[in-house]
C-alpha cells in the first residue's frame, strides 16, 4: 500500500436506525454479502446490537444493526428490547444509516424512532427501503427530512439496488483512519457474537418462520454444544424455550413433525454455510423465567 493509499484509507462506525421491520437486518446482511442478523416477518426478530464489518480498498466500516423500537412495551421482553436499543443510541458513531419502509405510513412509532436519530450528533444518511414495491408509497410523508440530514438515497435492501451508492455515500463521511478492527484471522463478519450464540439466532429464526402467527413471540433459543466429530462432521444441541407447555405443543408439532421441520432448516443452511455436514439435535423445553435471563 502507498503513502497516498494509507492516507486515504478510511474507517468508521455506522448505526443503522428504523423502527420494527423497517428491513436494517435485511440492508445489513446484502452490504456485507453474508448473513450476520437474522430476519423474520415478526417485529422482535433483532433483539440486541449485532456488530458487524465491512472492507474493501477504501476502508472499513464497523455496523451496528439495532433493534427497532416499539412504540409501546407491553411486555418486560419488549421492554429490555428498547433499552438495548437506547444503549446502542448512545454510543459513538460516526454515521447514522436511519432507514424508512416507504411502504408504511408515518406513525407514532416512527416519530420516536426520529426522536432518537434527531438525539445523535453524526452526519445522517435517510435509506428509503423497499423501493421495488411501488403500492402504497408513503415517501412524500418524510420529504421534509431532506432539509436535516446530509443524504437522502433509496434502496431496495431485499434486491441490492443501489446499495454501491450507499457504501458510497457512508464512506463519504468517515474520518481517514487506520482499521479499527484486525480482520487477518477473522472468519465471521459479525464481531458481538459467538459461534453458538449464531447458531442460537439461527436456530430462532426457523421457529418465527415455521410457526408465524401460532406462538407469540416470547420464546427464546440456547445452543448448549457444537461439536466436531472425528469424521469431520458438525453435532449441534440447540434449545427452544417457551413460558407455556401449550406452546411447547405447537412448537414439537403433531409426532414431533414441527420440530423436525425446523431441525432441518436449521440443517440446511449451517450445511450449505460451513461445507460440512451437520447434525441438529432441538429440545423445546417449559422455562417461564427465561425473559428474567434476557
Amino acid at each position: 500500500m502507498t503513502t497516498e493509499q494509507k492516507q486515504q484509507y478510511k474507517a468508521g462506525t455506522v448505526l443503522l436506525i428504523g423502527r420494527p421491520n423497517a428491513g436494517k437486518s435485511t440492508l445489513l446482511n446484502n452490504l456485507l454479502k453474508t448473513k450476520v442478523s437474522i430476519t423474520s416477518p415478526k417485529p422482535q426478530t433483532t433483539r440486541f446490537p449485532i456488530e458487524a464489518v465491512y472492507e474493501d480498498e477504501r476502508g472499513q466500516i464497523i455496523f451496528t444493526d439495532t433493534p427497532g423500537v416499539f412504540g409501546k412495551a407491553r411486555d418486560q421482553l419488549a421492554r429490555k428490547i428498547n433499552q438495548n436499543a437506547h444503549d446502542a443510541y448512545e454510543s459513538p458513531c460516526d454515521v447514522v444509516l436511519y432507514v424508512i419502509d416507504k411502504t408504511r405510513s408515518r406513525d407514532y412509532e416512527e416519530n420516536k424512532t426520529l426522536g432518537h436519530v434527531r438525539s445523535i450528533k453524526a452526519p445522517k444518511i435517510v435509506v428509503f427501503n423497499k423501493i421495488d414495491v411501488r403500492r402504497p408509497d408513503y415517501t412524500i410523508q418524510y420529504l421534509f427530512l431532506k432539509d436535516e440530514v446530509e443524504e437522502v438515497i433509496e434502496i431496495s435492501a431485499l434486491r441490492h439496488d443501489n446499495l454501491n451508492l450507499l457504501l458510497d455515500a457512508i464512506f463519504k463521511y468517515l474520518p481517514e483512519r487506520e482499521a479499527i478492527v484486525d480482520t487477518t484471522n477473522q472468519a465471521f463478519a459479525a464481531i458481538n457474537m459467538t459461534s453458538n450464540q449464531f447458531i442460537a439466532e439461527i436456530i430462532r429464526e426457523k421457529v418465527f418462520l415455521f410457526t408465524r402467527k401460532e406462538v407469540p413471540y416470547s420464546i427464546t433459543t440456547t445452543v448448549d454444544e457444537v461439536t466436531e466429530r472425528a469424521n469431520g462432521n458438525l453435532y449441534i444441541k440447540g434449545n427452544i424455550l417457551t413460558d407455556s407447555e401449550r406452546y411447547k405443543a405447537m412448537l414439537i408439532g403433531d409426532s414431533g413433525k414441527r420440530i423436525k421441520e425446523m431441525g432441518t432448516a436449521v440443517r440446511k443452511e449451517l450445511e450449505a454455510a460451513t461445507g460440512k455436514k451437520v447434525f441438529v439435535d432441538l429440545n423445546v423445553a417449559v422455562d417461564v423465567h427465561w425473559h428474567e435471563r434476557f
